[in-house]
């Protein structure tokens, strides 16, 4: 069917690469690009002899436009997923333009000198993605991703008209540490030490940090604290899903993780302006990265369950309707499979299927688009198939 090229080989990476191995029919070449290109070779012997999809890979450093344009235009790909840091967004939609390919992410991008998730710098490439003639296809993970597909699906099947979504995350997993985080350290704790967030009738409404709680029974995993936070969905949901007057989203933590974060916080240890140390200027948040667990190693240790999904509550045929459409996943079950933890496979797989949708043309639209407005339908069945099956429940329990 094509070529793909993957930027990008932490975590979520390695999931999305067993997957496009899995799906050889689909990708039948994928090239693993990444600053470090020993970690793609030790990923390509591995897999290599277990599937059709040729692996090849290469080093490229995601900041300079003229690498990526010139491996581009070298491997030729059908479209590009780029699976590396959210800073790095705008230099791969820059060479995805110059060489006229498409492009599929999992994260918006931020900059790299302050935590602000929004969709304006993306956005405004749509006009440039249309005259070009490609697809930009925004937030292909699971939150954001599922949970947009989730809410098209919703919007399509089941609704007149939604009034209201909560999406929630819960990750009920333990890894045994007494303080780590499942995935990049730095994107983990800058979003949650911002101020949390959250939609009514078309205005932000900013939260101090974690100040609004609530508990939650979760299938699966059982009754967990969740707070609200600020996510970059709710921004485009709110404009793409019909009828929204109020859009929320919340994520479990553990009291050690806070008690933790609080205390570092305090000390100075997340912050991301840069200090000197030792006549060398450093900066604490990313010298605390170093010296935590590697995501990537948390895998064979973590037990128990994650369960994400969204609760809808809006109008069908006059009448008020509530439902709850959500995913169950099993950390070991995804480190048997692919040798990760379910934060990794629950992002990872939807990277694949954004990827294999615009590959075989089932979402084809030239621009820059966020994932639910495309049709659903594909990306659903997908999910079922690829490892990620959905749950309904058409009687949930509200979060007040």
């Amino acid at each position: 069917m094509g070529k793909c090229m993957i930027i990008g080989c932490g975590g979520v990476a390695s999931v999305a690469i067993h997957k496009c191995c899995q799906n050889s029919e689909v990708f039948e070449g994928i090239m693993i690009a990444s600053r470090t290109k020993s970690k793609c070779d030790t990923l390509r012997e591995k897999l290599q002899p277990t599937t059709k999809t040729v692996i090849e890979t290469a080093q490229v450093n995601a900041d300079n436009v003229d690498e990526l344009i010139a491996l581009i235009n070298s491997y030729k790909p059908d479209v590009v997923l780029n699976l590396a840091l959210p800073y790095q967004d705008l230099t791969i939609m820059d060479a995805c333009l110059a060489t006229r390919t498409h492009y599929v992410d999992t994260a918006n991008y931020e900059p790299l000198d302050t935590a602000k998730f929004e969709y304006k710098w993306q956005w405004a490439y749509r006009e440039k993605f249309e005259q070009a003639g490609i697809t930009a296809l925004l937030g292909s993970g699971f939150d954001p991703g599922v949970t947009g597909v989730f809410s098209a699906y919703a919007m399509k099947h089941e609704f007149d008209e939604i009034n209201y979504i909560d999406i929630l995350d819960c990750n009920g997993g333990d890894h045994g540490y007494p303080f780590a985080t499942n995935f990049n350290p730095e994107i983990n704790i800058r979003e949650v030490s911002a101020k949390g967030s959250y939609i009514e009738d078309g205005k932000w409404v900013e939260t101090e940090p974690m100040e609004i709680k609530r508990v939650y029974n979760f299938k699966g995993v059982g009754e967990k604290d969740m707070y609200l936070l600020h996510h970059e969905e709710l921004e485009s949901l709110a404009l793409n899903i019909k009828g929204i007057k109020r859009i929320r989203f919340f994520m479990t933590f553990g009291q050690s993780y806070l008690t933790h974060l609080k205390c570092l916080e305090n000390v100075g240890m997340t912050s991301i302006e840069p200090i000197m140390y030792e006549g060398k200027e450093i900066v604490p948040l990313q010298f605390l990265k170093a010296v935590l667990p590697d995501p990537a190693t948390l895998g064979a240790r973590t037990v128990g369950k994650t369960n994400i999904g969204c609760i809808f509550r809006g109008k069908k045929d006059g009448k008020d309707k509530t439902y709850y459409l959500y995913n169950i996943c099993d950390h070991q079950e995804c480190y048997k499979e692919v040798g990760s933890q379910a934060v990794s496979y629950t992002t990872g797989v939807p990277a694949m299927i954004g990827a294999m949708m615009i590959m075989t043309g089932k979402w084809n639209k030239a621009g820059v688009y966020n994932i639910e407005e495309f049709d659903p339908d594909p990306f659903m069945q997908a999910l079922n198939k690829w490892g990620l099956p959905w749950e309904e429940d058409f009687n949930p329990v509200l979060v007040d």
